[in-house]
């Protein structure tokens, strides 16, 4: 099913109104049967994957698809934070919004809200790039490939926040038990 719903978008996407660099992608979609999990609500990977879905929409509708078909470059995502607030139950209706808030140095910052009505069931802000075989591109280049302004609107103070725990954690990771 998530690669209907990917081929959709896919299809969809030259027929919909082209978006700028900083443009929301509203998609909709029900919760299926294959979305499910124990609890019979949608399962917390299935999120992740229609973000995935979101951010498709985003590359293809903004046309930062020419670029990374053109130069062979890859987009990939380096880290995610997810808030998990209300269950999806079956064949329930949803609205996903998806839109790039900025970017840094070095990475984009995306900002993902699946919600049912008016009730945010899972919001989401995802750190990704854009690789070639030289590295990560600069969101600078990128966005000035599109034609788009080459500076960011301002980003929430928590981003940076984000980066140093980040950094920490990943730090961490490889410690032996003996130095965690």
């Amino acid at each position: 099913m998530l690669a209907l719903r990917m081929m959709g978008v896919a299809f969809s996407a030259p027929f919909r109104p082209r978006l700028g660099l900083l443009g929301e992608s509203r998609l909709n979609f029900r919760v299926l049967p294959a979305d499910l999990d124990y609890n019979i609500h949608m399962n917390n990977a299935r999120y992740l994957a229609l973000m995935d879905v979101g951010r498709v929409d985003l590359i293809l509708r903004s046309g930062m698809w020419r670029a990374m078909w053109r130069n062979h470059w890859q987009a990939v995502l380096a880290g995610s934070i997810v808030r998990y607030r209300r269950p999806l139950k079956p064949f329930q209706k949803m609205q996903m919004v998806s839109r790039l808030i900025g970017w840094d140095e070095k990475w984009f910052y995306i900002d993902h809200r699946i919600a049912s009505g008016d009730v945010v069931s899972c919001q989401a802000m995802v750190r990704g790039a854009f690789l070639s075989g030289d590295g990560i591109i600069s969101p600078l280049h990128l966005a000035s490939a599109l034609g788009e302004a080459a500076v960011s609107p301002q980003l929430p103070g928590w981003i940076s926040a984000w980066g140093d725990a980040d950094r920490a954690f990943g730090q961490r990771a490889f410690a032996t038990s003996e130095e965690a």
